[in-house]
Order: C-alpha cells, then sequence, then structure tokens
C-alpha cells in the first residue's frame, strides 16, 4: 500500500464509487472529489469527499497538496451521448476544458501517476463494429470527441514527461455490487440495462429499442456489455501497474463479445419473471450499430481477469439493485 493519497475525481458516481469501494477496502489513502450533480454522497464508502468542481483549478491543487496525492483517477464528466448531440458545448466545457484544469492543476502539484475514465465513443463506428486500441479514433458525437481530447492531452504530458498514465476506454458497462452495497443511482439514465430494471419496477412505463433496422442479426444495435465490478477491478490493476513503472497505455475495457438490445431486454424479462412492454423507436443520433471490444490487450499489459462476464450475472446484479432503491433511494 502507498502512504501517498489517491485523488478520484467522480468518485461518488457511478463507476467512480465502486472503484472508490474497491481501493478502500485494498486499505488506500483516498480523497474523493465530486460536485454531486449526477452523484451521491451515499455511494462514496471510504475516503474523505471533497463537494466541488474538477475545472476549479485552485481548489484541484489544495486538495492535491493537502493530501499528498500521488495518483489521479479522473471519472468526473458528463456522458450521455444523445444529450451531447443537442448541447455539445456542455459536454466541451466539462468533459475537455473542466479535465484541462485538472491536468494544468495535477502538473502543478507534481502528481506522477493519472488512470483515466474515456470511451469506445471515440471510435465512432469501427470496420466490422470491432475496435482495436491501434485502430482509428473518429468519434461521431461529440461526447466521443470530448474524451478523445483529453486522452490527447495525456498523451502529449506524456511525451513531455509530466507524468505516466493509463487511459482506459470503456464498452457499455452495467450491473451492481454484487455485495448489494453501492449501484448505478443515476437519475434519467439512458443506459439500456438500467431503464429495462427500472421498467420491472415500475418506474418507467416501458422499454424503448431506438432503432431496429441496423445491418445486425435481429436488427437492434450490438455492444459490448461489462458488469461494473470488473471495470473497477481493471482500475485497480491499472494503478498497480503505474506503481510498479509500467509504461503509459491505452487499453479497451470489453470483453470481446456482444450482446444485442433484444437480447438484452430478454435477460431481463428473464431476472424478472415476466415480460416487459417494448416500444420502437426510431434510431438515435450518434449511435453506431455494432460496438465490440478487441480486448487482448488489457489482458497482456495489466493482467486483468474479469470475473463476471455473463449477461445474466449482470443483469441480475443491476436488478437487485433497482429492487433495493425502490425501497431506500440513494441520497
Amino acid at each position: 500500500m502507498s502512504p501517498r493519497a489517491i485523488l478520484v475525481t467522480g468518485g461518488a458516481g457511478y463507476i467512480g464509487s465502486h472503484v472508490v469501494r474497491q481501493l478502500g477496502e485494498a486499505g488506500e489513502r483516498l480523497v474523493v472529489l465530486d460536485d454531486l450533480s449526477t452523484g451521491f454522497r451515499s455511494a462514496v464508502t471510504h475516503g474523505t469527499l471533497v463537494v466541488g468542481n474538477t475545472g476549479d483549478g485552485t481548489l484541484v491543487e489544495r486538495v492535491l497538496r493537502e493530501f499528498d496525492v500521488d495518483t489521479v483517477m479522473h471519472f468526473a464528466a458528463h456522458t450521455i451521448v444523445p444529450e451531447s448531440v443537442t448541447d455539445p458545448l456542455k459536454y466541451y466545457g466539462n468533459n475537455t476544458c473542466a479535465s484541462r484544469n485538472l491536468l494544468a492543476a495535477c502538473q502543478r502539484a507534481g502528481v506522477a501517476q493519472f488512470v483515466f475514465s474515456s470511451t469506445a465513443a471515440v471510435y465512432g463506428m469501427p470496420p466490422g463494429g470491432l475496435a482495436a486500441e491501434d485502430g482509428p479514433t473518429v468519434p461521431i458525437n461529440p461526447y466521443g470527441s470530448s474524451k478523445l481530447m483529453t486522452e490527447w492531452m495525456l498523451r502529449d504530458l506524456a511525451v513531455a514527461g509530466a507524468l505516466r498514465h493509463v487511459t482506459l476506454r470503456y464498452f457499455n458497462v452495467a450491473g451492481a455490487d454484487p455485495g448489494g452495497r453501492i449501484g448505478q443511482s443515476t437519475r434519467h439514465a439512458t443506459l439500456l440495462t438500467k431503464v429495462a430494471c427500472e421498467a420491472v419496477v415500475g418506474k418507467r412505463p416501458h422499454v424503448a429499442i431506438y432503432g431496429t433496422d441496423y445491418d445486425t442479426p435481429d436488427g437492434t444495435g450490438v455492444r459490448d456489455y461489462i458488469h461494473v465490478e470488473d471495470l473497477a477491478t481493471a482500475h485497480v490493476d491499472a494503478l498497480r501497474h503505474l506503481r510498479e513503472g509500467g509504461a503509459s497505455a491505452t487499453l479497451n475495457c470489453g470483453y470481446g463479445h456482444g450482446y444485442s438490445v433484444r437480447e438484452v431486454i430478454a435477460a431481463v424479462e428473464r431476472a424478472a419473471g415476466r415480460k416487459l412492454a417494448v416500444r420502437e423507436e426510431p434510431r438515435r443520433a450518434g449511435d453506431p450499430p455494432t460496438l465490440v471490444a478487441v480486448a487482448d490487450r488489457i489482458r497482456t499489459v495489466l493482467g486483468w481477469t474479469p470475473a463476471h462476464d455473463d449477461l445474466d450475472v449482470i443483469v441480475c446484479s443491476a436488478l437487485a439493485w433497482e429492487r433495493r432503491l425502490l425501497a431506500t433511494p440513494a441520497t
């Protein structure tokens, strides 16, 4: 265990809170920075919570020095693809400009290591729907573009010798802590598994399928769904890699196979034991037909070994959390 601290931005959010929990259980010193615009105090199970904005360079630098931080894990971001299409400057402001301010504060404070929460949206529509780390990055929505710009800043800082980093490109994150302690509590969520589980417990009247005419086996979009617990483990592995002197790396976080929208809905129906009301809608702007990870590099570089690569396991954990939220809403 390092005697120095880790700053987790966005650590009160869905993915960040799972990483905080795993790091805390490993005995790490943690400070969480979150403005609670989409996160929840109750999701921060370890460390010290500082309420504030990642783009506030003065605040960030004070926190870095006060807590003696040598590693930053950066999750704070807006993440809704359709919203990024209608309000792009919101995404460039929060995802790119705030990240630039964060990186500048890290450089001033001498932070040596950085783990970045990026996205498969940087790939756009890769040929055949398979995305490899060395493939072209041609995002088709502002969300993907805003994340790619931060990747470029990290790349250039690493070349300049300012810090080493691991950039993790997430595919479709789903599920919840198997222990039932935390999960996705995001209000007005758009992720399919979350939406379908909300329909099961009566929070939504139906589930929408956006696009049924894609060039896929059943006409609906295909995605690589990764359990949030496995994704959190990838961050712990990335931390170890950097502490051991590992080189900067950009890695896909996915299982290497995909499921269609209809297949995910069917899995939720199996878990619920009943059919859901399903409404077919037109395609959404910014959605590729298929997006699946080429996922070999992360296993080689980090030694990452996923433990929850099963759609029914993912869905059951998500539904269990949704039922718990119904009884005790997140705060």
